[in-house]
């Protein structure tokens, strides 16, 4: 099946040189000059992946970012001009999955789109799948079962919220999914975002365990963005 790939990006001739290095190696290719239209368009559907400018005419590329992280976990790839390491990091923080600075090659375009691509389809293996298990450090999730198995190999009770909230986690990984996301993913008893916070709370001392209180979480909290689970997840058929 063709990948969609979308690319934000003012400058035409940028724009051009990327949508036809990457439609040479096979790709389908959806251009937009600034972020509103592109949040528009993913409203409607999304592609594979996103290749997009930190600045655009409409609004800065972080806030983009943001904005897209509210609606789908969509790899994403930053291209920009500004070398400060501080903006390769926040963009990472915020759930980007990698950062080119201009200026590039368009082949590595095409290579870093490949291997985001890739790290995405390995990650969520589970959708659509009632026998699939989730392997991530040394703990054990049946998203059949819905049953959660501590490292140690004890069982650990999750409630029915908690568990689609642990798939949810767990289809995406190390990625920020923001807390509208996550109430339309994973379901809430209300409508208020605070009810995910206090869940999220939940399974991440469920996460931690007894005796762990120094063990980093493995859930974190991106402020102003999200939740990130920061481990990678390893799926196979149960």
């Amino acid at each position: 099946m063709t990948k969609t790939i979308a690319i934000v990006e003012d400058e035409r001739p940028i724009a051009e040189m990327i949508a036809r290095t990457l439609e040479e190696h096979g790709f389908k290719v959806e251009c937009y000059g600034a972020g509103e239209p592109f949040l528009a368009a993913l409203q409607r559907k999304a592609p594979s992946l996103c290749v997009m400018d930190l600045g655009l005419p409409d609004m800065d590329g972080i806030g983009l970012l943001q904005r897209i992280r509210e609606i789908a976990p969509l790899p994403v790839i930053i291209l920009s001009a500004r070398q400060h390491p501080s903006d390769r990091i926040v963009g990472l923080e915020l759930g980007a999955d990698d950062f080119v600075i201009k200026p590039f090659d368009p082949r590595e375009v095409v290579a870093r789109v490949r291997s985001v691509l890739r790290r995405a389809e390995a990650g969520p293996r589970s959708p659509g799948r009632a026998v699939a298990v989730a392997h991530f450090a040394g703990w054990r999730f049946d998203a059949g079962a819905l049953a959660l198995t501590a490292p140690d190999g004890n069982p650990v009770e999750l409630g029915a919220g908690e568990a689609r909230l642990m798939q949810t986690f767990l289809e995406a990984p190390q990625r920020v999914l923001s807390r509208d996301f996550l109430l339309t993913k994973a379901g809430s008893e209300d409508s208020f975002d605070r009810s995910i916070d206090v869940r999220v709370s939940r399974l991440r001392k469920k996460l931690q365990g007894a005796g762990d209180a120094d063990r980093k979480p493995l859930i974190r909290t991106v402020y102003g963005a999200g939740y990130l689970l920061t481990c990678p997840v390893v799926w196979e058929e149960a």
